[in-house]
């Protein structure tokens, strides 16, 4: 048997020495317009002829067309592999199946109503963006390598036209995120915000700048951007600001956002405690219909309990606790006890205070050895302070250099009073109806904002490092990438039976204890222990199952026949059932 594409339908024919085959072509009468040339397929079933089209040949030349008759009535007689070779094999299966969440989401509508070059070549690099994540140089060239720049139609796209495109973008963010809040905000809704920073290659950015680097490149110069989504962490809107901004002067731009742009007038915004500070919040009450949820810094909580208003007594039958303060006027505070956080805590600052010690140990051998030409008291107090900065734990020890040598001790009293407070948090709010459990779980949704971010600044779309050299390039850099993530939040969603992700933790999330450890439920640790699903299905991460997909390929065929000679088509290699059945998944989300 050899089995062959036209136009991605497969033919299936013997070739033998006396060929009688189902596979025909027939010439079809079409009324005032040229007869229609079909390949067809032919059989009985039940005492009726049944037939089916595999391929239009109308476009071809008529000795093609002949060739391939006489070729099927089995005139010519070649071994299969003779009959054609393969010009070119592309992936194709993972751009199949994120163009197909693009278009349940609607994406594409959103970026514009009506098709045009820009949006082709901004789907083409969302796309990109979630393939293989690289500069707009490399996206031109490897999306070559698959069959996405034949899909959008943009494979003679250059560079240039591709920064066009960002311009382009970042004039329709606006109208992009309104079109997303309308989707997924509402009046009432709770609406998660928070902050982030990537590092910046290059001095030309005026948004680059030194600030608090949370990449750990303290070098670099980095770029701030907020990130705004709705209460299951799908992304909503991005704003992005200069690298000194500091993260609490963001908060009054996404007031404004949500009021002025979004047309929300209530509204519960969850931000951490570094964001919505006792400033922030007295701008917030302007706002009668905007409420908020935070928690609040450990001096906060310290003074809480030297007050008297949270005596830790409360959390001898309890771990959560409704309390009053009058500092706190027509605040609800919720005291939490998690002893697994407190334990976390303990451990962590005893290994700090043992390196700090062995450290300044170090030094203070070091300075008893050096007698022939001693430190001075500012070389000592020098490498005294570089210790102490590092490890962050400089208040828990007091230190002198005496008669040249070096003394140090912990402070016990003020560790003891330190480690009083572990695994303390406490949630305040102006919310007046949620309850004490609701509003812990609503706090603790900040964890999808945290996650938006590791898939951003990951392996997934390498948010960073940042090189485009203007700032109006860098926004549509950043907000771009916030679309890629949002059709990866789908994704995610849709192939969660695939992935390492706990299916049932969104339900678990809303039942179980707020401020005990969360643990996995049973389901995601057999799926993890097996590393298969119940159907026997592999588990993969995001990228891994994106690479499975792509072993789908398009394959381009050329007959060897000179009398065919330029009669090529296309063929998909048969779908996995893994990948049928992740496709199939994409086609049941309702969009």
């Amino acid at each position: 048997m050899c089995s062959h594409v036209f136009g991605e339908i497969s033919l299936d024919f013997p070739l033998s020495d006396s060929i009688i085959v189902p596979t025909y072509i027939e010439t079809v009468p079409n009324r005032n317009s040229p007869p229609a040339i079909l390949l067809r397929k032919g059989w009985r079933e039940g005492g009726r002829v049944r037939k089916q089209t595999l391929a239009n040949l109308s476009d071809w030349p008529a000795h093609r067309i002949e060739a391939l008759r006489r070729l099927l009535r089995g005139e010519t007689l070649v071994p299969p592999e003779t009959l054609f070779t393969i010009q070119a094999s592309r992936p194709h299966g993972h751009v199949e199946a994120i163009l197909a969440m693009v278009h349940k989401l609607g994406l594409d509508r959103l970026l514009s109503p009506r098709p045009s070059r820009q949006r082709a070549l901004v789907l083409a690099m969302i796309v990109e963006r979630l393939l293989g994540p690289s500069s707009k140089l490399a996206n031109v060239r490897q999306w070559h390598c698959t069959t996405l720049a034949e899909e959008l139609g943009v494979g003679d796209a250059e560079v240039e036209e591709l920064y066009e495109a960002l311009d382009w973008l970042l004039c329709r963010q606006e109208t992009i995120e309104k079109s997303l809040a309308r989707r997924h905000l509402a009046e009432g809704s709770l609406v998660l915000y928070d902050v982030s920073s990537s590092y910046y290659e290059g001095a030309t950015c005026p948004l680059a700048q030194f600030g608090h680097n949370r990449d750990g490149k303290k070098d670099r110069m980095i770029i701030v951007y907020g990130v705004l989504t709705d209460a299951e962490g799908r992304p909503v809107a991005v704003e992005t600001y200069p690298g000194a901004t500091g993260d609490p002067t963001t908060v009054p731009d996404q007031v404004e956002k949500l009021r002025q742009r979004f047309g929300l007038s209530q509204v519960v915004l969850v931000g951490d405690r570094g964001l919505l500070t006792k400033t922030q919040i007295d701008q917030l009450r302007q706002h009668p219909g905007l409420g908020w949820i935070t928690a609040l810094r450990s001096p906060a909580i310290r003074q809480l309990v030297e007050a008297g208003t949270l005596q830790l007594s409360l959390f001898d039958q309890q771990n959560l606790a409704e309390i009053r303060s009058p500092d706190y006027p027509g605040e609800r505070l919720v005291a939490c006890f998690n002893p697994l956080l407190a334990e976390e805590r303990r451990r962590k600052r005893e290994a700090l205070l043992q390196a700090t010690e062995e450290q300044l140990a170090r030094v203070a051998r070091d300075i008893d050895r050096r007698t022939q030409k001693p430190y001075t008291s500012v070389e000592i107090g020098a490498k005294v302070g570089r210790i102490l900065h590092r490890f962050k734990v400089g208040k828990h020890f007091e230190w002198e250099v005496l008669d040249g040598r070096l003394r140090f001790a912990r402070r016990q009293q003020l560790i003891a009073r330190e480690a009083a407070l572990d695994g303390i948090y406490v949630i305040r709010t102006s919310e007046p109806h949620l309850s004490s459990a609701d509003l812990v779980r609503s706090y603790k949704r900040l964890a999808h904002v945290e996650q938006a971010f590791r898939c951003l600044k990951g392996v997934d779309l390498r948010i960073r490092p940042i090189f485009h050299r203007t700032a109006d390039h860098v926004r549509a850099h950043i907000f771009l990438c916030l679309l890629a993530y949002y059709v990866e939040w789908h994704l995610r969603k849709v192939w969660a039976r695939f992935l390492f992700d706990d299916e049932e933790l969104d339900e678990d999330r809303r039942q179980r204890d707020p401020v005990a450890p969360a643990r996995p439920s049973a389901a995601a640790e057999t799926k993890k222990r097996l590393r298969t699903t119940p159907e026997g299905w592999p588990i993969h991460s995001f990228r891994t199952l994106l690479k499975d997909l792509s072993t789908r390929c398009r394959n381009t065929f050329a007959p060897q026949s000179e009398a065919l000679e330029g009669a090529t088509f296309q063929q998909l290699t048969e779908p996995t059932p893994f990948q049928a059945q992740a496709l199939k998944l994409i086609e049941l989300f309702p969009g």
